[in-house]
């Protein structure tokens, strides 16, 4: 018997969530999102829709209602209102995971605590406390607040002791911690997946750009020599069986320059850098999501076709609606707009992947490529 889902947020990862369920029609007959922006892109493409804040006690119980399976693409749901519906309504991935994950010092003792490499770091409780515990890394060091951060927001590199005051101002009133900056050689990835019943898929670790914070590309696979690649299968395999719940999760780590592998932060849903999936692999990482909370089989992870995935951001002076965005037509380029009705800097408003169907394995030549694509996009305003 098929079943209607509901989804924490409606933006660009429940939009493709919604697309992957409507053709799973035989599990899944209808979706609804929780999102506060009405007519968000998952209504674009079929999703049905409750209009309000993510954490939003009242709507959460509503969604809950009206669905027999609860998901999020988005860790800003409200974790305690999850945990109170556990058992009323199936919710994956576990909301006892999404609280741990939401604050990102709990994420980092948990992970240290079952055996998982991190970066040091410690708790911040008070300016004095900073200006002391700031001596245990030196400078520069890592501010981060512990809740609601992404894209680099809520990040403060504290470059040297005449900015810890500011540091602290800029963050005041939040929860915080401190963290030893890593000296890496790359940023890469795993996307990986566990369903209800304990199976565990990961797929081939990518390797990610970014500039100001934002995932700009994402090349996969990642330019890893064979040690790495597996220590990075084998840490993200052991965060899943240390996590609860089941689901996609986006593993991010560091590379470091003696080669070994950190992990930097997760992510209980699907992933930006898991966006290669919808060409690269015969399972795309939004379907494997939906496989995971079903119970059902896990699809194949392979790497069918090296890919890049670039993503589309907002222009940096540009604010408002824009002509729709098209792409020359190319062998192996794939354009996904997300159906935002208004750009601004930096928000993603979509992506590209090109896939190297003819398996050069060229990979400089790939992101060369791949370049000379992004640069062509411009966003104008409708005349």
């Amino acid at each position: 018997m098929s079943k209607v889902l509901g989804i924490i947020g409606g933006g660009q990862l429940g939009m493709m969530l919604t697309e992957a369920a409507k053709k799973m029609p035989e599990h899944i007959s209808d979706v609804i999102v929780l999102d506060p922006t009405e007519n968000c892109p998952a209504t674009k493409v079929g999703a049905k829709q409750i209009i309000a804040d993510f954490k939003d006690k009242n709507a959460i119980v509503e969604l809950s209602l009206q669905s027999d399976i609860v998901t999020y693409e988005i860790e800003s749901g409200n974790s305690e209102v999850l945990e109170s519906l556990n058992g009323t309504v199936v919710i994956n991935p576990s909301p006892s995971t999404l609280r741990i994950i939401q604050d990102k010092y709990l994420q980092k003792k948990f992970l240290r605590e079952n055996q998982i490499p991190v970066a040091d770091f410690v708790s911040v409780e008070s300016i004095a406390d900073l200006k002391e515990k700031i001596k245990l890394f030196g400078c520069p060091s890592m501010l981060k607040a512990r809740r609601d951060a992404y894209d680099g927001h809520g990040n403060f590199r504290v470059e040297n002791d005449d900015q810890v005051l500011q540091a602290y101002e800029q963050f005041r009133g939040r929860w915080l911690m401190l963290e030893k900056i890593v000296n890496f050689q790359m940023e890469v990835s795993v996307i990986a997946a566990r369903n209800t019943k304990g199976q565990i898929a990961t797929y081939p670790i990518v390797e990610n750009i970014h500039e100001e914070n934002i995932l700009k590309m994402t090349i996969a696979p990642a330019r890893v020599n064979r040690k790495v690649s597996e220590e990075a299968q084998r840490i993200a395999k052991k965060t899943m069986e240390a996590l609860h719940g089941a689901g996609v999760f986006g593993i991010e780590m560091f590379v470091t320059q003696d080669d070994k592998v950190l992990i930097n932060e997760i992510a209980p849903r699907v992933h930006n850098s898991g966006h290669h999936t919808l060409q690269s692999s015969a399972t795309s990482q939004f379907e494997q999501h939906l496989r995971a909370i079903l119970g059902l089989e896990l699809g194949k992870t392979d790497l069918l076709h090296y890919t890049i995935m670039c993503n589309i951001l907002g222009p940096s002076v540009f604010y408002g609606t824009y002509v729709p965005i098209e792409l020359q037509q190319k062998e192996g380029l794939y354009l996904k707009m997300y159906q935002k009705d208004e750009a601004k800097p930096q928000r993603k408003m979509g992506h590209f992947n090109l896939v190297d169907i003819n398996d050069t394995k060229d990979i400089v030549r790939l992101i060369r490529e791949a370049e000379e694509i992004k640069k062509s996009i411009i966003f104008r305003k409708p005349t």
